[in-house]
């Protein structure tokens, strides 16, 4: 039996969980006030005070650390194949200078290398959000200054697509899929014979989502820039932070927006509700064709599949392409073991990040 710990680094909390083999046995979320956070300068700063707060969890709770591995959530580094990732120096610096963006799923990495050199033992990342295996083909926009990159919910998308191949009895490798993740950002993928060969990028394009405003009309965006009115950091934060729901109904809170939509009779949040999932429901569409209308699924993921209504609107547009499953929630500590263990397994290689 193998016994792992996960981490998995938000912006104000830090899950994670002892995993023997595939059970969950320890969970905890543990929560930072602002005012812990506020002392740090940057995001990647915080990691060895949040490396402080699991020991003393772990201590706390009398949990043993003879972990075989700990899996930390991979952060933004340059782009990389799927797979698992042994935490190098090169990594290290990365993270910590931010050199491809900052995020605090980027403290996985770094929390995890710490706590395996304490504990003599190994340590991962996997799957994180800048898998890149797009076809170059998908990489052109209209503008050689603007190429479309792969920003995404790769550990969930992948995930599912996996669970769902191991429920169908038919390697990964070999099904034509379309995962959506729904959750404070929307990413959809089309998943070709195991490769992810497009994707929108959550932090830019795509649907909005509740607190992302997603494709925007251009020349728009452009004048309200030049107005002079916003300061770029204002704009950037509208785009991804305060766009989406939070733009039209004022909150991020999806299952709020579906409460006032469907339950309340609140016309204008059913309505932004409904063009949620309607936006959702095109990039489906959209993804059919990237894959030649061979599609086996759509997988419907994350928080707001929980929402029956929901799920049923973006089902009626897109059934006819593919049968569409739904796995609600999303659990990425599940997926990240589940790395660890293939690991562990000799089922799948640690790749070197260069």
């Amino acid at each position: 039996m193998y016994k792992l710990l996960i981490i998995n680094p938000g912006s104000t909390s830090t899950k994670i969980a002892v995993f023997e083999d595939e059970k969950n046995v320890y969970e905890k979320n543990l929560k930072h006030s602002t005012e812990e956070l506020s002392v740090f300068p940057t995001i990647a700063s915080q990691y060895e005070f949040r490396e402080n707060v699991i020991l003393n969890y772990l201590k706390d709770e009398n949990i043993e650390t003879n972990f075989d591995i700990i899996v930390g959530r991979g952060g933004i580094l340059h782009p990389l194949d799927s797979g698992a990732y042994a935490i190098s120096e090169k990594m290290k610096e990365d993270l910590l200078s931010a050199k491809y963006g900052e995020h605090a799923c980027s403290l996985g990495g770094l929390i995890a290398d710490k706590l395996a050199q304490k504990f003599g033992c190994k340590a991962m990342i996997a799957d994180p959000v800048v898998v890149d295996e797009m076809q170059d083909v998908a990489r052109i926009s209209g503008h050689p200054w603007f190429p479309r990159k792969s920003m995404f919910h790769c550990l969930n998308q992948k995930a599912i697509a996996r669970r769902y191949a191991k429920d169908c009895g038919v390697p990964y490798e070999e099904m034509n899929l379309i995962v959506a993740h729904l959750g404070g950002g929307i990413s959809v993928g089309a998943h070709k014979k195991g490769k992810v060969i497009d994707v929108n990028n959550a932090l830019q394009y795509g649907p909005f989502s509740p607190e992302r405003i997603g494709t925007a009309p251009s020349v728009e965006l452009v004048k309200i820039c030049f107005s002079g009115e916003y300061t770029q950091q204002e704009i950037v934060k509208q785009i991804n932070g305060k766009g989406g729901l939070t733009a039209h109904l004022g909150t991020n809170d999806a299952y709020e927006v579906e409460v006032r939509a469907e339950r309340n009779g609140d016309k204008d949040a059913l309505l932004v509700w409904d063009a949620m999932a309607y936006n959702i429901a095109k990039e489906i569409g959209a993804l059919a064709a990237v894959l030649y209308g061979k599609v086996d699924a759509i997988l419907l993921t994350g928080g707001i599949a929980r929402g029956k209504y929901f799920v049923e609107y973006i089902a009626k547009m897109v059934e006819f392409i593919a049968p569409v499953k739904v796995y609600p929630g999303e659990d990425e500590l599940l997926a990240l073991a589940e790395h660890g263990i293939r690991v562990l397994n000799g089922e799948q290689e640690v790749k070197e990040y260069k």
